[in-house]
């Protein structure tokens, strides 16, 4: 652990209190289990299973707590479509953890790792309507979406997706991408927002979607609720309307050509037009 990336990974994690550790097979195992098992619920990805994994060595980090606690985890394993990557499939950070950095030295770990293996494209998704998700991919790391499905996962039943269509968008972590460098240098420029293809009225709490009639082009802004996961919860019918409406945006703007590159403070996607064939 002594490249650039793995010195600004350590350093990252010495800020947000944790270490950076490679879990041993069956112990290690044991532990991301009961990570799994705490964020999502019953998962079919038995502690064998995992062991089988470090065994093989995938790209599986832990965040390593004062007194020996697992505070998170990041996991991912090789994938050959459309070229050699890493899909980073799992991230869970304890809740006593969050919004501490833990994510961020897990996920500059996990590039470390990959570019120690000659891998500099990482990949994975994640629920478009949760915004801080969202920030973290776009803004923190330098991700760019380049796909939307919708139903990606089919019906899921941990305690966070059961009874929601599992759409998805899929990102790519350039890892030596000058976007990707400056990101995480801090040096990230918000590209020019233009109008809105979907924006968010009424109560901020508890906004409802509403289509602008604006054609997508450079700029286009796609609104999202501030917390999805609470407004679904408290009025499921509200969540459904969001699930389908900005469904219907994002694919409009990926038919144009322009792929979400940005989510801003309100929030909202910002749509540009995709570059070098990514």
């Amino acid at each position: 652990m002594g490249t650039s990336g793995w010195q600004l990974a350590e350093r990252v994690a010495g800020e947000a209190g944790i270490r950076i550790l490679e879990p041993d097979a069956l112990e290690g195992a044991g532990s991301v289990s009961r990570l799994i098992m705490e964020t999502w619920g019953a998962q079919d990805l038995p502690r064998e299973l995992l062991r089988a994994f470090i065994h093989a060595g995938v790209l599986l980090y832990g965040a390593e707590a004062p007194g020996g606690e697992m505070a998170g985890f990041v996991f991912g394993f090789a994938g050959f479509a459309e070229g050699l990557h890493v899909h980073s499939h799992m991230l869970a950070v304890l809740p006593p953890w969050r919004s501490r950095g833990v994510g961020l030295a897990l996920k500059l770990a996990q590039r470390a790792g990959a570019l120690d293996l000659g891998i500099e494209d990482v990949r994975w998704t994640f629920d478009p309507l949760i915004a801080r998700n969202a920030r973290f991919n776009l803004t923190r790391l330098g991700c760019v979406a380049t796909a939307f499905h919708r139903a990606f996962y089919g019906d899921m039943q941990d305690k966070l997706n059961r009874g929601d269509r599992s759409d998805r968008f899929e990102v790519r972590w350039h890892l030596r991408s000058e976007r990707v460098e400056r990101t995480l240098a801090g040096e990230a420029v918000e590209p020019a927002a233009g109008e809105f293809v979907l924006e968010a009225v009424g109560d901020p709490n508890a906004p409802r979607p509403k289509e602008t009639g604006a054609a997508p082009e450079p700029g286009a802004r796609v609104a999202v609720p501030r917390d999805y996961f609470g407004l679904r919860q408290r009025d499921p019918s509200r969540g459904r309307e969001w699930r389908d409406r900005t469904a219907e945006a994002f694919e409009a703007c990926f038919a144009q050509g322009l792929v979400p590159t940005w989510c801003t403070s309100e929030p909202a996607y910002v749509f540009e037009p995709r570059e070098d064939g990514r």
